[in-house]
């Protein structure tokens, strides 16, 4: 595992308990653990639903025939848009016996490469002489070709699984020829019937946050959606309650098209990633409520009581009725909520019933009594005030 995702390298203003109570998903596939372990030694319950896995092509004979064509083309650009492409590319070619001829041919081309990933796997090939484009896009490449006239030349690009075809588009316009290499592509999950589950669960506020490492993972959760029919429902539930993160720019291009405003770190590292969903959680969606003699807080799904019946905090892990219950009592800020609302707000078996059955277990999760109060003939009211000072 590596350093930055390491317990005991702890970075300044993370906690153990950060994601205590909190509820995020993970879309991706390749370093899925890495991510899911991380969120979870800061105490979020994390759902895995990946939308898309990396898989090598079925046949490598394809990709041979890539790398023969753009030996004898020895290309005068090469463009690098991925380590793991990188490193898959050498090795079927050393499996072929044109690892030597590739380095070569490689030594005698431009290389530039898309973010210091990319350049990393370019180096430990044993290529020194790459440079790194300003950005981590394909179309900062593009742009690089543009700027530095290495226009009317032979460019080969290193396809990443989900081509780009605005950009190769631009390439193959501004170039004598392009020829590319496509090491690995995506596919979706055999038996993916995790990711219409965890879908359902966004639309039905069950999750706090999502997160996204590639933009074909959150381009396919979007369309997986519309395929369910529930494209308006689950779009609603990110722009307003569940929170959109993603790694960095490229990966939040298909979530800003569907007119969401994901968070991102400022480094586009899954280390950094989660610190900013750390921060984000933490002080933007822990709510703290006053009661006469307590204090309420909401972190997730988990709901902590501190007063003079406690000798210490008391905390419990709320259903997903109560929760949407307290969720939907504290919007009313102190005002009457009727039945037929509370009814309308339950995820789970919205009647009577369940109604009467949350209004119990929500009482009894916050420990103070009174706090739930009962309105003759008109609904329910959270007798507590909302104390923004405590954030």
């Amino acid at each position: 595992m590596s350093a930055h995702l390491d317990p005991g390298n702890a970075v300044p203003g993370l906690r153990a308990d950060q994601l205590r109570g909190f509820r995020i998903g993970v879309t991706s596939d390749r370093r899925s653990g890495d991510l899911i372990a991380a969120l979870e030694r800061r105490g979020a319950h994390v759902l895995h639903a990946p939308a898309l896995r990396i898989a090598p092509n079925d046949q490598d004979g394809l990709l041979i025939a890539e790398t023969r064509a753009l030996i004898n083309a020895r290309p005068d650009v090469v463009l690098v848009t991925t380590g793991y492409g990188m490193r898959r590319w050498f090795e079927v070619a050393d499996a072929a016996g044109l690892g030597a001829e590739l380095t070569a041919v490689l030594e005698d081309s431009r290389i530039l490469a898309r973010g210091p990933k990319a350049l990393g796997a370019v180096r430990a090939a044993g290529l020194d002489d790459a440079a790194m484009s300003e950005l981590e896009t394909t179309a900062s490449l593009v742009d690089a070709v543009l700027e530095q006239d290495w226009t009317g030349l032979t460019v080969a690009i290193q396809l990443h699984g989900y081509t780009d075809e605005v950009q190769l588009a631009r390439l193959k316009a501004a170039s004598r020829a392009v020829l590319t290499v496509t090491p690995y592509r995506w596919v979706k999950p055999d038996g993916n019937e995790r990711l219409p589950r965890f879908i359902d669960d966004v639309c039905r506020r069950q999750l706090d946050a999502i997160t996204f490492t590639s933009a074909p993972a959150a381009d396919a959760t979007l369309a997986t959606a519309r395929s369910l029919g529930v494209y308006d429902s689950f779009v609603d539930a990110l722009r307003r309650d569940v929170v959109t993160a993603a790694v960095g720019p490229v990966t939040a291009t298909p979530l800003l098209d569907a007119g969401l405003t994901p968070i991102m770190p400022d480094r586009y590292r899954m280390g950094a990633l989660i610190r900013r969903v750390c921060e984000h959680l933490d002080q933007h969606r822990v709510e703290r409520f006053r009661t006469d003699d307590a204090v309420i807080e909401l972190r997730g799904r988990c709901v902590t009581v501190t007063g003079p019946q406690q000798q210490a905090p008391q905390s419990v892990m709320l259903g997903p009725n109560a929760l949407a219950l307290l969720r939907r009592l504290a919007q009313a800020e102190g005002g009457v909520v009727s039945r037929q609302d509370l009814i309308d707000s339950l995820p789970d078996a919205p009647d009577d019933h369940a109604l009467e059955v949350a209004i119990s277990r929500l009482r009894r999760s916050l420990l103070v009594p009174g706090v739930i109060s009962t309105v003759v003939k008109r609904g329910y009211r959270l007798a507590a005030v909302r104390s923004a000072g405590l954030s």
